[in-house]
């Protein structure tokens, strides 16, 4: 009896040992079978989707075999992976166990957007409606709206982003971007507002970015941005008006059709700096790095007025006299070439990146310019200038408080 019951213990050994040879070898089979496609595929794994529930729609489409192996050796083998959504590149040649290494790196195929230095938040929200990689959760929704769904309700907006480019894979969602660029600006700012200069006339960081994003409508040129914002700074201790035409046409908003008159400077709106003193509410437009730095960085010097010179670059100058010699050189006798600010550029899309990614924004201010502006404006007019300046007001306005 006893050997009987060695002989059949022993025999159920080995049927277990072949059988889990047999099991061993037809997994190690399905993890190395090659997948059955002509050329490349984007495998997409949705939210929620599960390690079985993809092989057996792999299986579906004919693109693996085996799939209820596959499913064992997940099971006893990757049981605690996730499997991240969003979409696996798959390749001629590779393996369903190149595939998995996939999975278990989480390396997926990344897409870009580019928010670019002086877009407004219209402009921003069209490039995210645009990508059709993106997940549109925001369509619909107002301004406020869409503050309050990235959990910053109260706060404007306009320049509270910061422009870069964004790397994204597919199932990101418009306002988990959003968020991201909204944490790198706050991080950006707080890191310079604590390099700022000793002397810079703001009594909080929302003040430099609103600084900051007139620097930025007023130049693309590197080298003069400090140089913009010492000007600014100075006609604010002055008492004299900013008078920057970008303010202006931010406060006509869809009004402005390219043009601008010598009424809509007249026009008093809360963004018109030809009207109020010191800086607008808000800011105009998203901003840089480099203009963050420049407005709380502004160069020392005792210039008062810039001109374009219509290569994108500015005329300075200390008195209204010398301005107004920059004016008659280069806007009165302007070239048929002039351009108020650089030649904006295209970031051109990575090969990975298979979303579109949206080109600068056009210059705010008009490549034809009326003759409309005060004559003792920052930026001048192609009138002939007035010999004395416009009365400044008695005192100088304190820069504005951030909404909330």
């Amino acid at each position: 009896m006893r050997r009987k019951f060695l002989l059949l213990l022993e025999t159920g050994l080995v049927l277990a040992g072949l059988l889990a040879g047999a099991c061993a070898w037809k997994i190690d089979s399905a993890l190395e079978q090659p997948l059955n496609i002509a050329q490349e595929e984007l495998l997409e794994v949705p939210k929620g989707t599960t390690p079985n529930r993809t092989f057996l729609r792999l299986e579906a489409d004919g693109v693996i075999k085996d799939a209820f192996w596959l499913r064992v050796y997940w099971r006893f083998n990757l049981a605690g992976q996730p499997l991240h959504s969003g979409e696996y590149r798959m390749v001629p040649g590779m393996t369903v166990n190149g595939l998995i290494d996939l999975w278990k790196r989480g390396e997926m195929v990344q897409y870009s957007l580019t928010l670019v230095e002086g877009w407004n938040f219209h402009q921003v929200r069209a490039a995210l409606a645009k990508d059709e990689k993106l997940e549109q959760t925001l369509n619909g929704l107002s301004d406020s709206q869409v503050m309050d769904k990235l959990g910053h309700s109260g706060i404007f907006p306009e320049g509270r982003f910061f422009p870069d480019t964004y790397r994204f894979v597919r199932g990101m969602t418009d306002a988990d971007l959003l968020k991201k660029a909204y944490d790198r600006l706050d991080e950006v700012l707080a890191k310079e507002w604590n390099q700022r200069a000793a002397d810079v006339p703001y009594t909080e960081p929302y003040q430099a970015l609103i600084m900051a994003s007139l620097v930025e409508k007023e130049t693309g040129v590197p080298q003069e941005r400090r140089q913009i914002a010492g000007v600014f700074v100075r006609r604010m201790e002055m008492g004299m008006l900013l008078q920057t035409d970008p303010t202006v046409i931010y406060g006509l908003g869809d009004r402005y059709n390219g043009k601008l008159t010598r009424a809509h400077l007249k026009e008093p709106t809360p963004y018109n700096t030809y009207m109020i003193a010191g800086l607008p509410p808000t800011p105009i437009a998203m901003v840089g790095r480099e203009a963050i730095h420049a407005a709380l960085n502004p160069a020392d010097g005792n210039s008062l007025y810039f001109v374009a010179r219509g290569d994108g670059s500015h005329v300075f100058s200390d008195d209204l006299d010398a301005h107004n010699n920059a004016v008659r050189e280069f806007q009165i006798n302007r070239r048929a070439d002039y351009r108020s600010s650089p030649e904006p550029t295209v970031t051109p899309s990575t090969e990975d990146s298979q979303a579109p990614i949206p080109a600068a924004s056009p210059n705010t201010a008009p490549e034809e310019m009326p003759p409309v502006a005060p004559q003792d404006s920052v930026q001048g007019s192609e009138q002939e200038p007035a010999q004395e300046p416009a009365p400044a007001p008695e005192a100088d306005a304190p820069a504005p408080q951030s909404p909330q």
